[in-house]
């Protein structure tokens, strides 16, 4: 049995998720051979996939999201870094109940890609998502040394907010060494960076703007890709992701888009994983209709088709039926809600009660 899931976001990381699943089917099953390789789509969560999939962890300072430092981690294998927005600029560096949407930069992103240089990193998977920012990717590429000057000559200030004083935008700048470097941009969304399905309109709101601020930063990454000339790469999809970040990789960093489940699943060997097994287990906290639109267990089932094997999934509420279940290539999902109603018991004993629907899952499937 392959256990190929990803987190269960507040509850529990997807290694957790792989290792009370592996000990409810050995409860159930204590010879069941169980092979583990927990996965992400490019948000949160993903450089922990990496590190458990056999990459090297590395911690550095870098800004966060409010210009506060932050410790923030990437993973490298073998000239392969694998870097994650939200650890230098995702919405878990703000203070509970605190957002700036006007302000937060991705500033720390860009010192993080440098360190990831710095560390012989000669391909960059840069996975997006979970972000508190809305700049379009403009403190990334400062911090790599892009000039991005207001009228008097001074470097704008941070934040989506900053970029209505943007009058001249120079990418020549940057840092030599991302010449000689690939870079791939993992997301799980495709909007394009501005207008109704933009990175400010869609996004925006659950970083705190309100609707003046989504008009305000709407127009402000408008006017950033004019500055550019880059106005077709602001309608590339993946462009919008993560608050914008995915135009300034397109754009400056010459970074093509992947759906970051399908490239996490190269890097870790998912695909040889799940020739090697009989049952294929994924899943994630909500199984819901974002899921069918390149989430990690969309991405998971659909490989698992392809090779012919079942799958079933775990997570915490099942927010979809039985037919979109099946469409997405995935045969039954067992959610904690079946055995605990409440809601706040799921998310607060997630553990516990993940291991007991493991036991469950393993008695009905061997």
């Amino acid at each position: 049995m392959l256990i190929a899931a990803d987190k269960f976001k507040g509850s529990l990381t997807a290694v957790e998720v792989a290792d009370r699943v592996t000990a409810g089917i050995r409860k159930a099953h204590p010879e069941a051979e169980v092979e583990a390789v927990p996965v992400a789509d490019g948000g949160d969560g993903t450089v922990a996939a990496a590190v458990a999939g056999g990459f090297t962890r590395h911690e550095v300072e870098v800004t966060g999201p409010t210009g506060a430092p932050v410790t923030a981690a990437f993973a490298l294998r073998e000239g392969t870094a694998v870097v994650e927005m939200a650890e230098a600029a995702g919405l878990q560096h703000l203070p509970p109940g605190v957002f700036v949407p006007l302000t937060a930069t991705t500033f720390g992103v860009g010192e993080l890609l440098l360190a990831a240089l710095d560390a012989g990193a000669t391909t960059i998977i840069l996975g997006v998502g979970g972000s508190a920012t809305t700049d379009g990717g403009a403190g990334m590429l400062d911090a790599l040394g892009a000039r991005l000057l207001d009228r008097d000559g001074d470097s704008v200030p941070w934040g989506g907010g900053g970029l209505r004083e943007l009058v001249t935008a120079d990418l020549s700048t940057m840092d030599a060494r991302l010449e000689n470097v690939e870079v791939v941009l993992a997301s799980d969304v495709d909007n394009p960076l501005t207008g109704p399905k933009g990175a400010a309109a869609v996004y925006g709101p659950q970083k705190g703007a309100s609707d003046e601020d989504v008009t305000l930063l709407d127009g402000a990454l408008t006017h950033l890709a004019e500055t550019l000339g880059a106005q077709e790469a602001a309608a590339a999809p993946g462009a919008g992701a993560a608050g914008g970040i995915g135009f300034g990789a397109l754009v400056g960093l010459r970074a093509r888009f992947r759906p970051g489940i399908d490239l996490l699943m190269e890097e870790l060997g998912v695909e040889a994983a799940i020739q090697r097994a009989a049952l294929v287990i994924t899943g994630e906290g909500s199984l819901d209709e974002q899921t069918l639109h390149g989430k990690a267990p969309a991405g998971v089932a659909a490989a698992a088709g392809r090779a012919g094997k079942p799958v079933v999934a775990v997570c915490g509420r099942l927010a979809i039926d039985r037919k979109q279940l099946k469409a997405a290539g995935i045969e039954r999902a067992y959610a904690l809600t079946d055995i605990e109603p409440d809601v706040q018991r799921c998310i607060a004993e997630a553990g516990p009660l993940l291991e007991r629907l493991a036991e469950q899952l393993a008695a009905d499937q061997l």
